[in-house]
């Protein structure tokens, strides 16, 4: 979904994986906001419902709007500046499911492609060794559809670049399904969301530093 106008409207209730009185920690759907978009219609997002109870309640972390699986939500600004430093140390251990087009020959290995924002077709991102962030995604095969020509990764981004998984399986050839932004068409018509979900997440509790670690299993 490249384009956002009006989305349509998310009327279940979000499943919850983790909560307690510092943060919440949900299962998004996929085609469900993070944040609140620009337009007044597309408010409605994981973020603004838990305003509702609690007005300093801030994403620590997004998903892109297609991307379902593991959101964290700060339920105050003391859980949130903690959570957001162990992102920003590079301490919090993510690892998403994906299923991509065509076969990956090898078992594992690694992405270090620099990303930046591609301006004039914005909100996509391109590689551009000159002024890109740098970008780093390992990767490992979980299995091989040889009859359906596509490979299912489990990708573990040590970085945090907006479409860095989308971006870095497209730049070796192997482009996750269903993805609007940066598929191929054949890649595309394969399935009508992109199959991409964050799974899994680990990391120190804001406040006690006790460890998280929470598992959500792809619905695809």
């Amino acid at each position: 979904m490249a384009s956002i106008d009006v989305l349509p409207k998310f009327e279940g209730d979000l499943e919850e994986l983790y909560r307690d009185e510092d943060l919440v920690i949900v299962n998004k759907p996929e085609f469900f906001l993070s944040v609140p978009g620009r337009l007044p219609d597309n408010y409605d997002s994981v973020q603004s419902r838990y305003q509702e109870e609690a007005p300093e309640a801030m994403a620590a972390h997004r998903l892109d709007l297609d991307t379902s699986g593991i959101m964290t939500v700060a339920l105050h600004k003391e859980a949130l500046k903690r959570i957001q430093k162990q992102f920003q140390d590079r301490v919090v251990d993510k690892e998403y499911i994906a299923e991509v087009y065509g076969i990956v020959e090898q078992d594992t290995g690694e992405i270090d492609l620099p990303i930046i924002v591609d301006w004039p077709n914005r909100p996509r991102q391109m590689v551009c060794y000159e002024t890109g962030k740098p970008s780093l995604t390992k990767w490992e095969v979980i299995s091989r559809d040889v009859e359906n020509n596509s490979t299912r990764l489990r990708l573990l981004p040590i970085t945090g670049r907006s479409h860095q998984l989308r971006i870095h399986t497209r730049e070796i050839g192997h482009p996750i399904l269903g993805c609007d932004l940066y598929a191929h068409d054949k890649a595309l018509a394969r399935s009508p969301r992109l199959l991409l979900h964050a799974r899994y997440i680990k990391f120190a509790h804001p406040m006690t530093g006790d460890p998280i670690e929470i598992t959500s299993e792809a619905p695809f």
